[in-house]
């Protein structure tokens, strides 16, 4: 993997090996898809491992704009194909975007298991 993490003013997404989980935190608010790259090749080099889980933990996600919520959409798609590897997503009651797009996630990815507590 090149990098395990990625920054920016206002937020963090960060991969931890060990447990096989990208962390999210802060506010994410990028322009499109060129903008979302760096966080996309993170996620597709954790996919490319092949592990036999993956966990995004987005708890500590403020804010997601539309752009960030297309570009989980579209890794979530893509996992799919990994049908060796069970995706995990954890969430917070706490944040109100998190419930309604979350659950979206489920709808396109059936084995997806959403933890939103």
């Amino acid at each position: 993997m090149t990098a395990q993490e990625v920054k920016g003013d206002d937020y963090e997404v960060q991969y931890e090996p060990a447990s096989t989980t990208v962390y999210f935190k802060g506010e994410i608010s990028l322009g499109g898809p060129r903008d979302y790259a760096p966080i996309v090749n993170l996620l597709n080099e954790v996919a490319a491992l092949q592990p036999r889980t993956i966990t995004l933990n987005v708890k500590e996600l403020a804010f997601l704009n539309s752009a960030g919520i297309s570009m989980l959409s579209k890794f979530v798609l893509g996992m799919r194909k990994n049908k060796g590897t069970q995706l995990f997503v954890l969430g917070s009651k706490k944040t109100p975007w998190q419930g309604k797009s979350l659950k979206n996630l489920e709808r396109l990815l059936p084995g997806l298991k959403l933890v939103v507590e």
